[in-house]
């Protein structure tokens, strides 16, 4: 009898979808998000079935964005399924975000029947070629035995090096072809077997000549700076930059992503003191950061033309690119334990009194004690400040493990890089390297999963939000632990911003192309599916809102009403026209 129950296993078929499902169980994918549909929800189904959570979305841009989060919080590749075609080209959004931000992630589509290439079929896309620019590997199966390898390989060139984007087709004839269960086992195990040894062999361990003499820098220099990056959240830094930063005193500097791997309550921070720090330091190690955009290509005049950089990257084209004065090439954990250990051999440390350090201090304290005599006041109708104070002091007081915040919009963003405080790492998600709007609601759905036992706050601008808001349906469905608070002015940077002379043109009546529906009822649409909305206009009415939706825990919007003259237009804290005098102190804390 039991041989005869062995040969029955042996021979039951299972299908490409079955097949794709199991494989991805194996390599111990838990999550996957997308937008289902012909040729593919059968796929979403088996692997539900495999033990693995499908995060069902109304748009793939959403879902995208909220794989692309989910591969950096977790280290494991986030994972989007979308359907052919149009499907495709709108998960090209979350892929192009992953690979820029260099999160792990894998776009998986379906795709036409490989016979009828050509042919005009249902939605048929050469996707490989739609998604080459945005990812690191390109994969597609031809045949259903091929599955395994190639959903091994995918996953493992997300998360291998540096991590990105990858993406791999599905077609329909292949998700229908059927093998024996042994033999799709077999298959799954050889996968496995190789991506185990491909692990192993792609290491990277920068030397430790390299090292002592990024040690020495770092002793010798006058006015050292420690730069850090969402690379580092990435590899789980935390502990090595705290031990860094205080065995040495050397002042440290993050990114945006990169704030709280160590508090920004920390003595030794010079977040408000930044034009100050990257302007006169003389050696800047850079851990998980890229010289680009964000930290000014590392060039005059923000810095010194005579700065020393010390890069470490997991990526060594990075640091052929950015041409260093010294590169050390490895993860970022791995690299400053051995600057730690080299370190320990020989200590060295500035000293509170160290002229540097006094320097940084005093730039610093000054400029807080500007923004907090400016946060004090409870301004009405509000401006940004008064309610982004109330916002910082509720997500201060649920202590820890601190909430998740998510930030987008122009002015909110900007203005909550200053305000809003950061205590634990990778509690953080903005718009990132690429300035991506519209990651709101992906980004909240992604924290909510990944990290089930913290509170999800996002703080969005009104324009921000508009671009996923439909997803408020998606957190009430899954009853996700997410408030979001959308700072409602009326419009991109605040509604009609036209001159007079603007104003002209067989069109002159239509509103601006910054303005929106004066007053928008925000909180309404979360109400229509059972989630719980807000309109607050004063601090009490802000603090009670606050409290009430912290508490419960449940989905919820907060529909904060700002008065539309109070922003301005900016690229990420750049105020590009006149500006309102009370956010010329954001500007001296963010350049």
């Amino acid at each position: 009898m039991a041989e005869s129950n062995s040969q029955t296993t042996s021979q039951t078929l299972i299908d490409g979808n079955t097949l794709a499902a199991k494989s991805l169980a194996a390599y111990g994918i838990t999550h996957m998000f997308g937008v289902v549909g012909i040729p593919v929800t059968s796929f979403a189904n088996r692997a539900v079935a495999a033990g693995i959570r499908f995060i069902a979305f109304h748009n793939e841009q959403s879902a995208g964005y909220a794989a692309s989060a989910y591969g950096y919080l977790t280290g494991r590749p986030g994972i989007l399924l979308t359907v052919s075609g149009p499907g495709c080209v709108h998960g090209l959004a979350g892929l192009s975000n992953a690979m820029i931000n260099t999160w792990p992630m894998v776009l998986i589509s379906g795709s036409c029947d490989q016979n009828d290439v050509g042919r005009g079929d249902f939605q048929e896309l050469n996707q490989i070629e739609a998604a080459k620019p945005f990812s690191k590997h390109l994969g597609k199966a031809k045949d259903i035995k091929e599955i395994p390898k190639c959903f091994f390989e995918a996953l493992d060139s997300a998360v291998l090096g540096r991590p990105g984007g990858c993406y791999l087709d599905l077609p329909t004839d292949v998700l229908h072809q059927t093998i024996s269960e042994s033999e799709a086992d077999s298959l799954i195990k050889s996968a496995a077997d190789v991506s185990e040894i491909e692990k192993g062999a792609k290491k990277i361990t920068t030397a430790s000549l390299e090292v002592e003499r990024a040690v020495d820098l770092l002793r010798n220099a006058e006015r050292p700076l420690i730069v850090f990056g969402k690379g580092a959240a990435y590899a789980r830094a935390e502990n090595e930059l705290k031990r860094l930063v205080e065995s040495t005193g050397i002042p440290f500097l993050p990114t945006p992503m990169g704030k709280g791997l160590l508090p920004d309550t920390h003595e030794l921070a010079a977040s408000a003191a930044r034009s100050l720090a990257i302007g006169k330091c003389d050696v800047a190690l850079v851990v998980g950061a890229r010289l680009n955009w964000l930290l000014h290509f590392g060039e005059p005049p923000k810095w010194s033309k005579d700065v020393k950089f010390i890069l470490v990257d997991v990526s060594e084209e990075e640091i052929e690119l950015r041409k260093p004065h010294l590169g050390l090439v490895g993860d970022a954990k791995k690299v400053l334990e051995l600057v730690n250990k080299e370190i320990k051999e020989d200590p060295f440390c500035l000293g509170k009194n160290h002229p540097w350090l006094e320097a940084i201090s005093k730039k610093a304290r000054d400029n807080v004690s500007r923004m907090e005599a400016q946060l004090a006041k409870d301004v009405v109708p509000f401006n940004f400040l008064t309610p982004m104070r109330i916002i910082r002091n509720a997500i201060l007081e649920v202590g820890s493990p601190a909430p998740v915040l998510v930030s987008e919009g122009a002015n909110t963003m900007d203005v909550g890089r200053a305000v809003l405080v950061q205590t634990e790492p990778r509690t953080r998600l903005d718009a990132g390297t690429w300035g991506t709007m519209g990651v709101g609601l992906g980004y909240c759905i992604a924290a909510a999963v990944a990290e089930p036992h913290r509170l999800v706050v996002a703080v969005e601008g009104d324009s921000g939000f508009g671009f996923s808001a439909m997803e408020v349906e998606t957190l009430v469905r899954y009853q996700l632990p997410v408030v979001v608070i959308v700072f409602n002015n009326g419009g991109v940077y605040g509604g009609d911003r036209r001159n007079l002379e603007e104003i002209t043109g067989p069109f002159k009546d239509d509103p601006a192309p910054t303005s929106f529906v004066p007053g928008a009822a925000y909180h309404v649409l979360i109400e229509a599916f059972g989630g719980k909305g807000y309109l607050v206009g004063t601090p009490d009415e802000l603090k009670s809102a606050l409290s009430e939706s912290f508490t419960a825990r449940k989905p919820a919007v907060i529909n904060v009403t700002i008065d539309p003259y109070a922003g301005a237009e900016s690229v990420d804290g750049f105020f590009i026209k006149t500006i309102p005098s009370l956010l010329v102190l954001i500007i001296s804390l963010l350049q």
